[in-house]
């Protein structure tokens, strides 16, 4: 889809790293490549993968994990000067009274929760979506742990703003099923991948599909004005995101 494997990028040291550019878009437009890349979490680069960073163009990096995740998996040495880090946490762990129920269900896994997510929480999505709009000259890259879910939930709003197609979106998100499993190898954890397809297939639709239906039931702009996203803003977003009308 769309060049998917070309939009594959290896970084040592992390697995389900992909380029979002090449993809179609508002006006006839496209999305530039080296503009914006999602990663499963970026601290786990070797000296080679922060090279490799470097050699696509990538200037920012944004990281959605919490503050304890942080704590917990740290960057590795080697992280290069010439990088600006903007922590900007999506989920919002605190908020147990939305997080316990979900966690229960394998609903966790899958984009199941962005809608009621990104209307409990659009300040969350809006201020991701800020930060890669007026980042510094260059490439921004954002990850979470592992580059699916609020990866995935970032890489919907900020796709679907600039015009990309929902199933286009969609389409880009399973992509991570078969790049994560080398990832959950590395770490000695089974694969959610399949149990995730069957919950889903179970309720007559897929992760796609479920990309597809958000985004139709969902105004975007109005939902994420309500977390202090302007006008402004979004224009930033599609001047730093898009090829040239």
């Amino acid at each position: 889809m769309h060049d998917a494997v070309e939009r594959h990028l290896d970084w040592g040291g992390c697995f389900n790293v992909r380029d979002l550019g090449g993809l179609p878009a508002a006006e006839g437009r496209t999305t530039a490549r080296g503009a914006l890349v999602r990663a499963d979490s970026l601290s786990r680069l070797t000296d080679a993968g922060w090279q490799a960073l470097l050699d696509h163009g990538v200037r920012t990096v944004i990281d959605l994990r919490n503050e304890r995740e942080r704590g917990e998996a740290p960057d590795a040495a080697g992280r290069p000067a010439a990088i600006t880090t903007v922590h900007a946490p999506l989920d919002g762990a605190e908020d147990r009274g939305f997080w316990q129920p979900i966690e229960q269900t394998p609903d966790f896994g899958t984009p199941l929760y962005y809608r009621a997510h990104l209307q409990r929480k659009p300040e969350m999505a809006a201020g991701a979506i800020k930060a890669i709009a007026h980042a510094e000259p260059g490439g921004v890259a954002f990850h979470c742990v592992g580059g699916r879910d609020r990866a995935g939930e970032l890489a919907m709003v900020a796709l679907a703003l600039v015009g990309v197609p929902a199933d286009v979106i969609g389409a880009d998100y399973e992509l991570s099923a078969a790049r994560q499993a080398g990832l959950w190898d590395a770490l000695g954890i089974e694969d959610p991948a399949p149990e995730l397809a069957a919950y889903l297939a179970e309720r007559g639709t897929s992760a796609g599909e479920v990309i597809e239906t958000t985004l139709g039931s969902l105004d975007l702009h109005e939902t994420l004005a309500a977390g202090g996203l302007t006008d402004e803003d979004v224009s930033a977003l599609r001047a730093r995101l898009l090829t040239p009308g």
